[in-house]
């Protein structure tokens, strides 16, 4: 048996000002045939569960390029075409093979490409023929194609938000594609759209907890394979965004169980009260009272509307001024995308007092520019700050304090998904009441386990919170809250 195996993956909001090239992907993930790492990323985790398989199942790997760039803007057609094309040449060069397994994100946009999984799919089994099964895992925040289902044999989705199962679900991913290609299933997908952009949940919370236990507990029994939810990615300006369903059974025979499984479980997410899918977000200063009248610290806040995991800046200013107005709370915040601070704290050197502009800078919805006067109180040449399995690198970074106000400043932008963004650089997180980290939810499994309570932030953007704020030209209709529920 052989056994074809790339990833190619970011997250593209398409209303963001940060456009991307292949150079994002170079500087962020690429790891061409063979380099990849013993530990996997978020969306090359294929590759290492198929590198386990290889060694106890006895096939030959193909390893192909395996890359990711950070969430932002349009990716180039010239970008998204070269890497492409890459890994197609990849295996060509490898046939013949009897799988092919991608790491894929499913919400990537290029322009000329609103569905470049479906795009890449589509021409590898154009390429490879029908006979070979192809499989790919897909972050849940992504958009789900027809095109994608009819190209590939298996998907599987996270399941766990924060992303906690990226590993787990790869090696399912590798196991029914290596039954598929011995005989002993024949899987089909069946999928259900609930038109709506409101309903993806956190499983770091009820009822999304149960739901997901409950999905794991329902697959492989009665001819049921997968069951993923597609929660959607909805700054993006594209014909399927939105919730779906989609089950994978055995064979045709379970077809029509798959297709009343997914539709009795989406309805069941629509069903659930307004406001049970995502939790309270308070205002800047709503939060600081929140926090002062808990016991205990850290208390933390995620600010998930200017998190670099939904393809903005993640340099929003907004909380740092409501830190600022309360100067006797000790507090921390980061971290922050600013390369051109951190320049100037490295050559000030730790412990050096100085005027610096921070943050404030990419776009209007950042806020202002920051003009203090701050204390260098760490460096690090390379931050690098663990994520399940896997490691994570916001490149050379700066704390900076003001007060009692502690500032993570980084090079790389990306999600605070630890405590060592902040313990790195020398900010001792049980010494501060607030702490304020750039994340969606990714952050939630590290900071659970020292923080007193956790809540989540909005700072008026610049990620819309609501997607009514969205100005959708290409999304199909009707879907809710932007039209009354088809399904309700």
């Amino acid at each position: 048996m052989r056994v074809f195996v790339a990833s190619l993956a970011t997250e593209t909001n398409t209303f963001s000002p940060l456009f991307v090239d292949r150079s994002a992907f170079e500087e962020a993930f690429y790891c061409p045939p063979g380099a990849h790492p013993d530990t996997p990323t978020l969306c090359s985790a294929p590759m290492v569960a198929a590198r386990r398989r290889a060694k106890t199942d006895g096939f030959t790997l193909i390893e192909g390029t395996a890359t990711w760039a950070e969430p932002a803007g349009l990716i180039s057609q010239g970008g998204y075409e070269s890497l492409r094309d890459e890994i197609l040449g990849q295996l060509k060069a490898a046939m013949p093979v009897d799988i092919v397994l991608y790491g894929l994100h499913g919400a990537m946009v290029a322009r000329g490409y609103d569905d470049c999984e479906g795009d890449l799919l589509a021409r590898t089994r154009a390429l490879v023929g029908p006979d070979v099964v192809i499989g790919a895992e897909l972050d849940m925040h992504h958009h789900l194609t027809q095109q994608r289902v009819d190209s590939a044999d298996v998907l599987v989705a996270f399941k766990e938000f924060p992303h906690t199962d990226f590993l787990a679900r790869a090696e399912d991913l590798v196991e029914l594609c290596l039954r598929t290609v011995r005989g002993e299933i024949e899987p089909v997908t069946e999928v259900f759209d609930l038109r709506s952009l409101s309903a993806a949940f956190m499983t770091s919370r009820e009822p999304g907890r149960s739901f997901v236990d409950r999905l794991m507990q329902l697959e492989g029994k009665d001819g049921i394979l997968s069951i993923s939810v597609t929660h959607g990615f909805t700054p993006a300006d594209v014909a399927d965004v939105g919730c779906k369903v989609f089950v994978v059974a055995d064979g045709e025979r379970n077809r029509g169980k798959a297709k009343a499984l997914a539709e009795q479980l989406g309805r069941e997410i629509l069903g659930w009260p307004p406001g049970a899918a995502g939790p309270y977000h308070y205002k800047p200063e709503e939060a600081i009272q929140q926090a002062l009248a808990e016991p205990g610290q850290p208390i933390v806040f995620a600010d998930r509307w200017d998190s670099p995991g939904g393809g903005v800046a993640g340099d929003s200013s907004v909380m740092i001024d409501a830190l600022l107005a309360h100067p006797e709370i000790p507090s921390a915040i980061g971290a922050l995308w600013d390369p051109i601070a951190v320049q100037f704290c490295r050559a000030a050197g730790v412990g050096a007092a100085i005027r610096l502009r921070f943050c404030g800078k990419v776009s209007e919805t950042s806020g202002h520019p920051v003009d203090a006067d701050v204390v260098v109180k760490g460096l690090s040449d390379n931050l690098m700050i663990p994520f399940e399995q896997s490691w994570v690198s916001l490149g050379p970074a700066a704390a900076i304090s003001i007060g009692n106000v502690d500032i993570v400043l980084a090079t790389g932008r990306s999600q605070t998904f630890s405590p060592p963004a902040f313990t790195n650089l020398g900010i001792d997180l049980a010494q501060k009441k607030v702490v304020v980290v750039k994340s969606s939810n990714h952050f939630y499994a590290a900071f659970s386990r020292i923080a007193a309570t956790i809540h989540y932030l909005d700072t008026g953007g610049p990620f819309p919170s609501d997607p009514r704020m969205i100005p959708y030209t290409k999304l199909r209709r009707p879907i809710y809250p932007l039209d009354p529920h088809p399904w309700l």
